[in-house]
């Protein structure tokens, strides 16, 4: 009998952002005064009635297995939320909730992949994507974006990376790390490609609430039938409403998929946590006000911080349209001397402003793109103001 373990599990990467945000909690704890512009995390606090929610939950016994793929009631809640925000109609029987948005990606595509079959990934992308693609016997097939592009997958370059092993394209707007938004012409350009392939899209849209000034969120599977039928549409309550630590994300699919993707649910986590799904029902149900008020506050910082960055030396950004980074191009620090300390990475920069400077950014390498950085306006005004302050004097010392 071999020990040898999983080949599989082995080449997984572990999560960098949550590397250095723990990096970062164990340096605060130990007395240091760390600014963390690490993990997607808002800083306020779960709204109140969401939290009454889930304490009459507890009060009142709701602490049993619920069915695999969620409650009725939080059913009806997103079916209402897909039809009043997103345009889609997706009954109960066609959406899974799960246990947050990486269990929901989890589910897509173990339903989809089968060994071997390839999905496109445009690249900047959020980490997790590559991974959880591996975990489920698929191919990352990476499609580098340009500036010039504002980092958005085109409907050419998706043409270019289909072959006969293509299983699906990943759409994630608005986009982590960059902030871009997918405008509807350009969603349109890419549905055309995916129905003329026969390919599925997984669309990712975690941060549809947080869309700045004249900007508007669009579904890619609201754009026709065909489309819709190739799309699973993905989205969470995580970041909107400040619950990260609730674990509640869902997928709006084809009857067909939502099954399969219930059934491996049913074995893997038997059912998304009790108490979370009756706070999220409040959280779609109930008052809207909280959110509007955290909205208003990340605009504010994603300006001031875009505003920032676009002053410093050696650093250049795009302004950001949706979610809550700041996708830095920090080029021009490779080959710089700090003190008697060379920069050859963008990981040698991150480690000297978390050791020298007690602040903390992410190194984008595991984004695809290792000349970057990025920074999250999910904490602060006062803590936004302190890090770039250090990162503005850790840039001044360069020679």
């Amino acid at each position: 009998m071999s020990l040898e373990l999983s080949k599989k599990a082995a080449a997984v990467k572990p999560s960098s952002t949550l590397a250095i945000t723990a990096r970062a909690k164990e340096l605060r704890a130990q007395g240091k005064d760390v600014v963390g512009f690490g993990a997607g995390e808002p800083d306020f606090n779960t709204p109140q009635n969401i939290c009454d929610a889930a304490i009459a939950a507890i009060h009142d016994g709701f602490t049993k297995y619920t069915p695999a793929s969620g409650t009725n009631d939080l059913k009806e809640a997103i079916s209402k939320k897909f039809k009043d925000f997103n345009h889609l109609d997706y009954g109960t029987d066609q959406i899974v909730i799960s246990n947050g948005g990486k269990h929901s990606l989890t589910n897509i595509f173990t339903a989809l992949i089968n060994p071997g079959d390839e999905v496109i990934i445009p690249a900047p992308f959020w980490l997790s994507y590559p991974e959880i693609v591996k975990l489920a016997g698929g191919v990352p097939v990476i499609v580098t974006t340009t500036k010039e592009q504002n980092f958005k997958l085109t409907a050419e370059d998706l043409e270019k990376a289909i072959t006969d092993k293509t299983k699906a394209v990943v759409i994630n707007t608005p986009n982590n790390p960059t902030g871009m938004l997918y405008t509807e012409e350009e969603l349109r350009a890419i549905a055309d490609v995916v129905v003329r392939n026969d390919i599925y899209v997984v669309a990712d849209e975690m941060y549809e609430n947080l869309v700045y000034g004249e900007e508007k969120h669009i579904s890619i599977a609201s754009l026709g039938k065909d489309i819709y039928d190739r799309t699973i549409t993905c989205s969470g309550l995580a970041k909107s409403y400040a619950m990260t630590g609730w674990r509640i994300g869902y997928t709006g699919s084809s009857k067909e998929i939502a099954k399969m993707m219930g059934s491996v649910q049913s074995h893997q986590t038997s059912n998304p946590n009790s108490i979370a799904q009756k706070a999220a029902v409040e959280a779609l149900n109930g008052p809207q006000d909280s959110v509007a008020v955290m909205h208003a506050e990340f605009d504010k910082r994603r300006k001031y911080m875009y505003e920032r960055i676009c002053k410093m030396p050696y650093i250049s950004t795009i302004e950001p349209k949706g979610a809550f980074y700041v996708f830095v191009d920090a080029n021009e620090v490779i080959g710089k001397m700090h003190h008697s300390e060379k920069i050859d990475s963008i990981a040698k920069m991150a480690d000297i402003l978390i050791n020298e400077y007690n602040t903390a950014v992410v190194p984008c390498a595991d984004f695809g793109f290792e000349n970057h950085l990025r920074l999250s306006y999910a904490i602060s005004i006062e803590q936004i103001e302190k890090g770039l302050d250090r990162i503005e004097n850790f840039l001044n010392e360069l020679k």
